[in-house]
């Protein structure tokens, strides 16, 4: 079970995935987000990842609003800062991981693959290993298979990578990265360039040493 946002991390992840010998079925979100162009990305990484099944849920999160993504707040495009920055949708990961869990049991996977990353991770609290370790306690405790003893696992293969590793890793496994999204504020089918996503992206490529084939709007800044 990969969830599949569309972006570079998720797509290392299923690769991954896949490289360890599982088969994927992979779970994409749509939560009604700004940055929608990643839903057309997370079919495009599907596809690569041979997916047996792609499933594309739709929840409504700007119900809850409270983040830049869901929300009508302003991207900051000031460079990554200290704290919880406000592209932080509240329990995104908590909510995106139950969903998988419960399709997980149903298909009867389980190896739940997640792209979190807890280097260049713009400081999102559900990205860090206390969240994994306690989701996964919690997923076996709360399902009919996790209490008869047929335990879930959350993979987290990019948990101590960098932007740069991630990267590399990519193309190490032959995927496409320039079929990914990570803009949180599109100008169209194009990165702005300057948001923190864009900003992490373009150092990752350029720390890794490798062509950035990504359409930015604006030159990424440092």
């Amino acid at each position: 079970m990969v969830l599949v946002s569309g972006g570079l991390d998720s797509m290392v992840a299923g690769g991954l995935a896949r490289e360890a010998g599982y088969s994927v079925v992979a779970l994409t979100i749509d939560y009604n987000q700004r940055h929608w162009v990643e839903l057309e990305a997370a079919v495009r990484v599907a596809g690569m990842l041979e997916a047996e099944r792609h499933i594309m849920m739709p929840i409504d999160l700007t119900r809850f609003g409270g983040s830049a993504l869901t929300a009508d707040i302003d991207v900051p495009k000031d460079g990554v800062q200290p704290g919880i920055p406000v592209t932080y949708v509240p329990a995104r990961n908590t909510i995106f991981l139950s969903l998988a869990l419960g399709l997980a049991e149903v298909s009867g996977a389980r190896a739940l693959y997640i792209g979190v990353n807890a280097l260049d991770y713009s400081g999102y609290p559900d990205c860090r290993p206390q969240f994994v370790e306690q989701f996964q306690k919690l997923a076996n405790v709360a399902t009919k298979a996790g209490v008869e003893g047929d335990r879930f696992q959350v993979e987290t293969p990019l948990l101590a990578m960098t932007k740069a590793d991630i990267v590399r890793e990519a193309a190490r496994l032959g995927l496409d990265a320039g079929q990914t999204w990570s803009c949180y504020d599109p100008k169209g089918h194009q990165h702005c360039g300057r948001c923190d996503s864009c900003r992490l992206r373009a150092k990752g490529f350029a720390e890794a040493g490798l062509p950035d084939p990504t359409d930015y709007a604006e030159p990424p800044l440092g």
